[in-house]
């Protein structure tokens, strides 16, 4: 590590995000343990693990919800404290958790800009705002959605993650974190949700998604990050696994067929 002249702590990386002993307790509960982490720009890092691995909280603590209890978070290789969820907004970091945080009463572009709304002489300027929506979900080849103007509670499970991943573009963030965006969708929607996440990367956006689902991971995922018993045991390129590798790491946070040595390859 080296000190800037701000004296703010540097970290020699290229990745976007990088974690290096993150820690979070909660009383007497160690639901994190040391966990470095890097997530690289214009790649798709997939974290896998089992139930209670602590994969929840570690994107929590990113996302500004939690404080670590212990550790440094760098963000394009200088150290900075994500204490709150508007801190990481500020960064650059978007989160879309499995409720996707929409309004079903609300039309696409309604919910696009909801909280941010854009204004002309004191009115809603719903032409700039339409157009925007339209260019957005254009940029990121969504052509399954018939008019910005739906109301979101008619749209189904893949148009739903597609408005919530625009929203984050939209808002310019360089990381996008997706928490089990596939949960509950059938296969063609799915589909949908994987090739949008493959834009996000292709477009030089950073993404961290979470996933249950194997087939997934491996079909989209340039790396792969593996948490066992809230400890991130190992992670490097996807080429460095197999699904009976991730697997035998998931449930016992080791595995013969991922060498020591790969696990952490940049």
């Amino acid at each position: 590590m080296q000190h800037g002249d701000s004296g703010a702590r540097v970290i020699e990386t290229s990745a976007l995000l990088s974690l290096r002993g993150i820690a979070k307790n909660f009383g007497a509960v160690q639901a994190l343990r040391h966990c470095d982490l890097d997530v690289p720009a214009g790649q798709v890092t997939a974290l896998i693990g089992d139930n209670g691995a602590g994969k929840s909280t570690l994107i929590k603590t990113i996302s500004g919800i939690w404080a670590p209890s212990a550790g440094h978070i760098y963000w394009n290789g200088k150290e900075v404290h994500v204490h709150t969820p508007r801190a990481a907004t500020d960064l650059g970091i978007a989160t879309v958790y499995q409720d996707l945080a929409l309004c079903d009463n609300l039309d696409i572009v309604q919910n696009m800009y909801l909280g941010l709304e854009e204004t002309r002489f004191g009115l809603l300027n719903e032409i700039k705002m339409e157009l925007k929506t339209i260019q957005t979900l254009a940029d990121l080849s969504v052509s399954t959605v018939k008019s910005v103007r739906q109301l979101v509670g008619s749209l189904s499970g893949g148009q739903r993650q597609a408005v919530a991943v625009a929203r984050a573009v939209m808002r310019e963030s360089q990381l996008v974190i997706l928490d089990e965006p596939t949960a509950a969708l059938g296969v063609s929607q799915t589909a949908q949700v994987l090739q949008l996440i493959r834009t996000l990367a292709e477009r030089g956006i950073a993404v961290l998604v979470i996933s249950h689902n194997l087939n997934d991971v491996f079909s989209v995922a340039d790396r792969i990050a593996v948490m066992h018993l809230g400890t991130l045991v190992s992670h490097g390129p996807v080429s460095n696994y197999d699904t009976a590798s991730a697997v035998e790491l998931i449930t016992t946070g080791e595995s013969s067929r991922v060498p020591t040595s790969l696990s952490s390859t940049p």
